[in-house]
């Protein structure tokens, strides 16, 4: 870490509904800055970008709505059933999106001793990607697989078969837990979530003191 330009580069990650984008949101609150890989992503699938025409001349009209948007839960569909169509999506969505956040985090400017500039990279895939050697510290968010299911079930309208078939696309939370300079367990409550992430915080400050 170079402290002598006050900025710290958290990669936040975890599986699919571990709650990535809340641990992210009280960040937020706490003075960081945040880009989220998957808003990028779905910037980048709008019609008009070389990443929307590229996935639709392979997947073919079928991932393609009425009104001309990417059907993202056919495209899933597809996707998550198939782990060679996976790579195919990822080969064509992940470099573009790499370079919209490598932009990003150059225009973020650099804090002080009291004050350091904290950046976070939301990215489901983080590890995956290589991002953890651009990255001060890898942060994994964790829960439990029945929390996972519940919570795709309840927030993303899924069936219970299609929820596990996205969790089980992923490489498991123990591999990424393996790669972590910190674990947030966010299985229990929201209070104790937010305790856990304070503390790392507050580690993160006294590092410039």
């Amino acid at each position: 870490m170079n402290t002598s330009i006050y900025k710290y580069i958290i990669g936040l990650t975890g599986n699919i509904a571990c709650g990535k984008s809340s641990v992210v949101a009280e960040l937020v609150t706490l003075g960081a800055t945040a880009i989220d890989a998957d808003s990028v992503t779905r910037e980048l699938q709008q019609p008009g970008h070389e990443v929307y025409r590229d996935i639709v001349t392979h997947f073919g009209p079928s991932v393609v709505t009425a009104d001309g948007q990417l059907n993202r839960k056919a495209l899933g569909n597809i996707v998550f059933s198939d782990a060679q169509q996976l790579r195919l999506l990822e080969s064509i969505v992940h470099p573009a999106v790499r370079n919209h956040i490598v932009h990003w985090l150059a225009r973020i400017p650099h804090g002080t001793r009291t004050h350091p500039s904290v950046a976070v990279i939301d990215a489901i895939k983080l590890i995956e990607s290589g991002w953890p050697q651009h990255c001060d510290a890898v942060w994994v968010v964790t829960c439990t697989r029945d929390q996972q299911i519940e919570r795709l079930c309840r927030t993303r309208n899924l069936t219970e078969a299609e929820a596990i078939q996205r969790i089980d696309a992923q490489n498991p939370q123990s591999a990424k837990v393996a790669e972590a300079d910190v674990v947030i367990d966010n299985s229990g409550s929201w209070q104790e979530t937010q305790q856990q992430i304070h503390h790392h915080w507050h580690s993160i400050h006294r590092r410039f003191a």
